[in-house]
């Protein structure tokens, strides 16, 4: 392959270096996307060569790749979602094996985005397509130190049948988030029917009054959530008040567990009475909570990043699948790391349609925040 400093060719020297041992992806398309970039530059088209990768092998199709490569996007490859046999859709398969947390590879990197997250993380992209059916993008996104955002329920075409995946992104930060956001929404209609950039600035050029109005919860109320997490993202948030992005209020974030309803809706009964119930109970409780802009924080996970074995008893997506249900927008930030070395997340949930301002929290948060590092790979340029 004829060196270049292409931003195209710098992301396929990476996966060439990488991927072998990062399992990140199931196929690459190097003569492509090398085309591809050489058009985007020619025609000079907004993106102008941007290197994504997909998700999966369906990614290429979907609506937000379709979006992104008409704006000048380069996808360099697809990435590992879970194979078969794994029901708890943790893990990818990627081309050469399992794919691997980047910053422990004795755990996992979270899925069913598993490979979009590492190739992110790794630098083997710059931002990489997912879907978010229960937590898809911010478990990942969480596990391996990266931003990952699922929009609004409906706002993009969805994924899955039952309505519970969204469309979303994973990149190394808010900011770089916002080429997709700007991008793929650009023509796509509110749940009011209005046009979402209608009058839209850049997020950051965007001023959002400080301190932001927030709720912060530990568990929701029902989860069980390892303490070391729980002090990770405590102590993300406690920067945020000490910094003034952040204005704590005093209000109930209790929510109804959702893994009853999730289940039903997620298996064809979206009538079956308990989880209309919960359902009901939760979007009630939830207009309270983000009343007037406020956002809700919680940790990602109640669990750090686990072994290859499984996640046991354990529901890594306690806290990420009630907002699939609701329909709300959900990112998850880099909020630090436990002890053994295992990346935390900080999950931001904003009103529903509110995607572009959750973008814009996001970013002030981040800014808040010591800069997530790049995991210590050999052999990363």
């Amino acid at each position: 392959m004829t060196r270049t400093t292409s931003a195209v060719a710098r992301a396929l020297e990476q996966i060439e270096r990488l991927d072998p041992a990062l399992h990140a992806f199931i196929e690459v398309w190097p003569e492509t996307a090398l085309a591809r970039e050489r058009e985007a530059v020619t025609r000079r088209l907004p993106l102008g060569g941007l290197p994504f990768a997909v998700k999966g092998p369906s990614g290429i199709r979907s609506y937000a790749a379709r979006r992104l490569i008409a704006a000048g996007g380069i996808p360099v490859g697809a990435t590992s979602v879970p194979g078969p046999g794994t029901h708890w859709q943790t893990w990818g398969q990627g081309a050469h094996g399992r794919t691997v947390n980047p910053w422990r590879a004795d755990r996992t990197p979270g899925g069913s985005s598993a490979g979009s997250a590492v190739a992110v993380a790794a630098g083997m992209a710059e931002l990489a397509t997912g879907s978010d059916g229960a937590g898809s993008v911010r478990i990942p996104a969480a596990w391996c130190g990266v931003f990952g955002l699922r929009t609004t329920n409906g706002l993009l075409p969805s994924p899955d049948r039952s309505g519970l995946a969204s469309a979303g992104v994973l990149a190394r930060s808010a900011a770089a988030a916002e080429p997709y956001l700007r991008h793929v929404l650009d023509g796509r209609h509110d749940l009011d029917g209005r046009d979402v950039l209608d009058g839209y600035e850049p997020p950051a050029a965007r001023s959002l009054p400080l301190p932001l109005p927030a709720v912060y919860s530990e568990d929701l109320g029902f989860a069980d959530v390892d303490p070391e997490v729980a002090a990770v993202v405590g102590g993300a948030v406690d920067r945020l008040v000490a910094a003034g992005t952040v204005r704590l209020l005093d209000r109930d974030a209790g929510l109804l567990d959702p893994a009853g309803a999730w289940t039903a809706v997620r298996g064809g009964a979206p009538d079956d009475p308990d989880a209309v119930r919960v359902r009901r109970t939760n979007d009630e409780r939830l207009d309270v909570l983000l009343a007037d802009g406020a956002l809700l924080l919680t940790p990602v996970t109640p669990n750090r990043p686990h072994g290859h074995e499984g996640p046991g008893t354990v529901y890594s997506t306690a806290l990420t699948w009630a907002f699939n249900l609701s329909g709300h927008p959900a990112a998850s930030l880099p909020a630090g790391f436990t002890g053994d070395g295992c990346p935390v997340g900080l999950q931001l949930v904003a009103a529903r349609g509110a995607d572009l301002e959750l973008l814009a929290a996001a970013r002030a948060v981040e800014d808040a925040l010591p800069a997530a590092p790049a995991p210590p790979l050999p052999g990363r340029r």
